[in-house]
């Protein structure tokens, strides 16, 4: 059996692409047209592993080469073995992410699924600042900022979501060459209140890494 390989937002690319396979199962008049379909579906879901093994390509075709809605299905549950899980966390291991933070109310890591986790956030309501935790090069970072409630839906930045937002900034690390003594930025987006309905349906992580690099100044190794 291979080793888990798939992250979260993997698979919920593949079951995105699957849904859409489905669709063109129901709807298409024509074969050619769900084959297109299909085409296209393999395409972007190789294309998010690109140093898969021959035996792991055959186990996403599970789904890419599935004639029908069935076999969609079955094929999505076939990969689920093969999720690879979030780094563990304890409150011990919070503390040292977020050494400088006092008082807080930690979450109820007890309720997590590290295998549909790509990122986790919390919120601290007394103090007003949001929590981030998220592996970069094979590292966990955190980052601590601001929230601000918006009692609104608008487009996560994460997950590309219509879903109810907070506008979360945090202050950047970076400075530029000869920039002031008091010179700061701040750095924000629109991201799910939803931590969980978030990570159910962010599908890439490059505007994740975009987020870390801009706030911690991090590059890719």
């Amino acid at each position: 059996m291979s080793k888990p390989f798939i992250g979260n937002h993997q698979f919920n690319l593949i079951r995105k692409q699957a849904n859409l396979l489905v669709q063109a199962f129901r709807a298409a008049s024509a074969p050619h047209v769900a084959e297109s379909v299909r085409d296209d579906a393999k395409y972007r879901i190789w294309s998010a592993f690109p140093d898969a093994t021959e035996h792991q390509f055959r186990l996403l075709e599970n789904v890419t080469e599935a004639r029908t809605e069935e076999e969609v299905r079955e094929g999505l549950r076939s990969l689920e073995p093969y999720l690879t899980e979030f780094p563990r966390l304890t409150n011990q291991r919070l503390r040292q992410l977020f050494p400088k933070v006092k008082k807080w109310n930690p979450p109820d890591l007890s309720a997590v699924d590290y295998r549909r986790l790509t990122y986790l956030s919390w919120t601290d309501i007394a103090s007003g600042r949001m929590f981030l935790i998220c592996e970069k090069n094979g590292q966990l970072v955190g980052i601590e900022g601001r929230f601000t409630p918006l009692h609104q839906k608008n487009v996560c930045f994460l997950c590309g979501r219509h879903s109810e937002v907070v506008l979360f900034s945090a202050i950047s690390k970076v400075k530029p060459a000869h920039a002031p003594s008091d010179y700061y930025k701040a750095v924000g987006n629109y991201l799910c209140r939803d931590c969980e309905f978030c990570n159910r349906n962010i599908a890439g992580v490059a505007a994740l890494d975009r987020f870390v690099r801009e706030v911690t100044g991090a590059h890719e190794s």
